[in-house]
């Protein structure tokens, strides 16, 4: 099979490599239909992520279609079509029994990771019985792809653990894919206001599209100035951070009123400074986090009603045998206007 492999920091190729085959009795082997291409990828590429080894296939997102399944795995069957989570889960140790799926104590975030992932032909997926879902007929597929990862990860690490509320302020910095999904699963909560910060005037006047009711250039004034102008000097209930550096986190904890809630979702790469001199007299609340999908099944049925349409993401389409070409428009976003790409191999 074909696959896309890391060969070190800022090196990957598409080559020719075995075939995954079943390890252990709780394992299915899928072949991928859609998938598609992470901020967390490009982090990898970095070198952000040293675990990540030469040879490793990238990727922890798409569905499929499931082609074996080992003895143990009873969910499941050959022709099964699976959204695959980025999270896997033995469903057994004391971190799945608190529903704490990204810290699983023999899974949490392995594809693409520790072993090999989804920017392939086919992919082993251990504990099949708690690591995939069934598609309902006539799903989306497009819009399940996204349900992978950025929509459970925007949803519980942006959204829930920053506890928005009907009628709050919310900023989001970080006009990206997790961002965009931030922004589109905040409304579930119907936030009053939603300022979306970003560089890029095209991903900015998408976000207005998609629900955001204030915008801010960063490139074109202070940030912090422009969203607390907007604000009357109050500043914001929620601030999520989407992006994963130090000057985005840094606006972040700048905005925030009293008793205001800092969600951090961005991967970081580099250390941050936190300012606690200033944030402990406000009554603020910081969290962190690895997504555990634990609201994936939820996710689907709001896709199956139209009550969120991740599709509407999607930008770019191209076979999975065109995933060099892929990756550099991904890369360069703002140029191309990209926002997700989806790989297909139907």
């Amino acid at each position: 099979m074909k696959a896309l492999v890391f060969r070190g920091p800022g090196k990957f190729e598409w080559v020719e490599k075995e075939k995954p085959t079943i390890q252990n009795p709780t394992d299915a082997i899928v072949r991928i239909t859609k998938t598609t291409i992470c901020g967390t990828d490009l982090h990898i590429l970095g070198g952000d992520v040293p675990a990540v080894t030469d040879g490793r296939t990238l990727g922890h997102e798409g569905v499929g279609i499931v082609e074996e399944v080992g003895s143990g795995v009873s969910n499941f069957k050959p022709g099964d079509r699976v959204l695959i989570s980025c999270v896997t889960s033995c469903g057994r140790c004391d971190y799945c029994k608190k529903a704490m799926y990204a810290h699983c104590e023999d899974g949490g975030w392995i594809l693409g990771h520790l072993i090999d992932g989804t920017q392939a032909e086919y992919v082993r997926i251990p504990y099949a019985d708690t690591s995939l879902y069934h598609i309902p007929p006539g799903t989306d597929e497009e819009a399940l792809v996204m349900l992978s990862d950025i929509f459970p990860t925007s949803l519980e690490i942006g959204v829930i653990n920053g506890e928005v509320q009907p009628g709050e302020v919310i900023a989001i910095v970080g006009a990206g894919p997790v961002g965009m999904a931030s922004l589109l699963t905040a409304q579930l909560y119907s936030p009053a206001e939603i300022i979306m910060i970003d560089l890029d005037d095209n991903r900015l006047e998408m976000s207005r599209k998609f629900g955001a009711t204030r915008t801010v250039n960063s490139s074109k004034g202070n940030a912090v100035e422009q969203v607390m102008e907007l604000t009357d000097g109050k500043g914001v209930d929620v601030a999520i951070e989407a992006v994963g550096f130090p000057v985005t986190f840094d606006i972040c904890q700048q905005i925030l009123k009293p008793g205001g809630r800092l969600a951090n979702v961005g991967v970081h790469g580099k250390p941050v400074e936190l300012h606690l001199e200033q944030l402990w007299i406000r009554n603020v609340k910081i969290t962190t986090g690895l997504v555990s999908t634990s609201t994936t099944p939820m996710l689907i049925k709001t896709v199956q009603s139209g009550k969120i349409k991740p599709q509407q993401l999607v930008t770019h389409r191209f076979p999975l045998d065109q995933i060099m070409q892929a990756y550099e428009v991904f890369r360069n976003a703002p140029k191309e206007k990209a926002m997700k790409v989806i790989l297909y191999n139907d």
